[in-house]
């Protein structure tokens, strides 16, 4: 079928369907979308809580815990222990099909009377204070990672030992707030540094060490904003700079952001892959319009953070363990022809469904574990269940939900209509736009979204009594005593920010320990803060049309002058790609081959 091109119904705007997306579809038998793939990506993350917990008490044995749903939900939530517990059983809850009402509200009534669980995560040891995680041990504050060990305040990191304050970071260990790293050692404050080691402030650098606020460099040792010291040079330099001293770090933080603003920055972050439409993508292959892709994916479309290999999927959003393949309008999934869901771990050919577990063939259920056969998490037999999926979906296209959005000024109200082959109404999740990743990868205000028809939460009151104001720490880690474990910091955003500020953070004996031996200065933001501020560093999950900004003999704004002839020699390169830079930004961005010829 030729590509066409429609009107997305959340945002209003124009979005084209490929030829190979109607060939998907066509294959696992779903109607084309109606929104375009960023609203269908923002609608999946409003589903995904990973950093807001609240304190409550589990309403089964009635402990303590931690929750990412605060008191007072309309559901019951069980601590994790009593959820994965035989205590109870789903299928109580189960329900024949009402077929006089839309599907998507007997499926909120549904999950609004199953019991929630109340954190997600597996196989974790000896570790506090975590959210979608697996395979951890003597970790604190995990959000979205596996196989960690000795880590804290991490988000999306994976194969990471003795480390703190990472994102985006992959199979390193003694690492302090880095983004977008692979295969490093002793690497801080870095941005796309890969095999390398002993070294703060690199941006996109290659097997490198002992080097210090440099871009771009490949297989180099003891530079010094690039610039080629000897070992008792730079060693000597290392210590005028005593990188231990907030005051020292953060002047050097300031001249390397607009150092870097010197060099080009290739139109993709791409490694070891062919085919491809994005960024932030490794060992790829056909993938389009994708981001955030980290190892063998593969045949994807409109994807975004896929941790390991995933084949021939369409808008799928944090997928993750091999054997995940032919996915649908998905967030936080593992398994096999999963299509509209959400938390469906070890699956297949589950359909409409949320926090589902080593089951299959389901529709419209909610909180099954190790189930067949299942609508609205009543049991049928094979042969009810194959007669009952096609009324249902007949049934939703007869029948739609219908969701009215108005303004926040109420001069306006949208109409959207939901037929089988959408996602979840972003209004039925159970969570505010604040509390989820959609507002870290689309930052809204209140008043923004609210006048896009999302709730938003307000901070809970805290009341800490705050010991020590931000800026009575001591400036050089050296002199900070023991006695610093028993404060409460004032967060320097005094919660005048948009980053679910905790307006207050304490300092950890092992986050003490590991400052000490890194020689790193107190951080003066609560770990919220710190978060977002490396979020910001990434580009955003979207593209825009750009030419080569390389001008012939240097950049259009003349600010780079290139070291070598490229193929356009005087000439202005005439390549044009996609790219996450958008175009009002500072950077100067150079295609594929241009980049190649300045810097490989």
């Amino acid at each position: 079928m030729p590509s066409e091109t429609k009107i997305c119904q959340s945002c209003k705007q124009n979005f084209r369907i490929e030829e190979a997306d109607f060939d998907f579809y066509k294959k696992i038998k779903v109607p084309p979308p109606t929104w375009c793939p960023e609203c269908r990506m923002i609608r999946k993350m409003v589903r995904r809580n990973e950093r807001a917990l609240y304190k409550r008490t589990c309403d089964l044995c009635h402990k303590e815990t931690f929750s990412m749903y605060p008191s007072g939900t309309v559901f019951s939530v069980y601590c994790r222990a009593c959820w994965w517990s035989d205590k109870w059983e789903p299928r109580e809850y189960g329900r024949d099909y009402d077929f006089s009402r839309p599907f998507f509200i007997q499926f909120q009534t549904l999950s609004e009377s199953v019991p929630h669980d109340a954190l997600s995560y597996t196989n974790v040891v000896s570790s506090e204070y975590l959210n979608y995680a697996v395979d951890i041990k003597n970790c604190y504050l995990i959000f979205g990672g596996h196989g960690l060990e000795n880590v804290s305040y991490a988000k999306l990191a994976t194969y990471i030992k003795d480390s703190m304050d990472v994102s985006f970071t992959d199979r390193s260990e003694l690492c302090y707030e880095t983004v977008n790293c692979k295969k490093c050692f002793k690497v801080s404050f870095s941005r796309y540094a890969e095999d390398c080691r002993d070294s703060v402030l690199l941006l996109d650098c290659r097997n490198c060490s002992n080097c210090i606020a440099s871009v771009a460099l490949r297989n180099k040792s003891y530079c010094i904003f690039n610039e080629q010291y000897s070992k008792e040079a730079y060693e000597k330099k290392i210590r005028e700079l005593d990188l231990g001293s907030f005051r020292n770090l953060q002047k050097l933080r300031s001249e390397f952001g607009r150092y870097a603003l010197n060099y080009p920055r290739r139109y993709a972050m791409t490694r070891n892959s062919v085919n491809i439409v994005g960024d932030d993508i490794y060992h790829a292959k056909n993938c389009f319009k994708c981001f955030y892709l980290t190892n063998g994916a593969e045949d994807c479309r409109y994807c975004s953070i896929l941790s390991d290999p995933v084949k021939d999927s369409l808008d799928a959003l944090n997928a993750a363990f091999g054997g995940t393949e032919l996915l649908y309008e998905v967030v936080s999934v593992a398994g096999q022809r999963i299509f509209f869901g959400h938390k469906i771990w070890y699956c297949h050919d589950v359909v409409m469904s949320d926090n589902c577990h080593d089951s299959n063939n389901l529709f419209g259920c909610y909180g099954l574990r190790s189930k067949s056969y299942c609508i609205l998490n009543k049991q049928y037999t094979k042969e009810e269940y194959e007669r009952m999926v096609p009324r249902i979906i007949e049934h939703m296209n007869q029948m739609p939900y219908i969701s009215r959005v108005t303004s926040n000024t109420g001069q306006e109200t949208r109409e959207i209509v939901y037929k089988y082959g959408e996602f979840f109404p972003p209004e039925l999740s159970p969570f505010s736009y604040n509390e989820t990743i959609a507002q870290e990868y689309f930052p809204l205000t209140k008043e923004q979204a609210k006048e896009k028809g999302y709730r938003w939460k307000d901070p809970e009151p805290r009341n800490y009594q705050i010991t020590i104001i931000n800026n009575q720490l001591p400036d050089h880690i050296r002199d900070v005593t023991d006695d610093i474990l028993n404060q409460i910091i004032e967060c320097g955003h005094q919660e005048k920010c948009n980053e679910q500020c905790t307006q207050a953070f304490r300092i950890i004996p092992q986050e003490l320990t590991f400052y000490r031996k890194m020689n790193l200065p107190l951080p003066r933001l609560c770990p919220n803060c710190r978060h977002y501020q490396r979020i910001k560093q990434r580009n955003p999950p979207k593209l825009w049309r750009r030419n080569c900004q390389c001008a012939g003999t240097k950049s259009e704004n003349g600010v780079y002058k290139n070291t070598s002839t490229h193929s356009h020699e005087k000439n202005h390169c005439l390549e044009e790609f996609e790219t996450s830079y958008a175009p009002e930004r500072p950077e100067i961005v150079y295609c594929e081959q241009c980049y190649q010829a300045e810097v490989i």
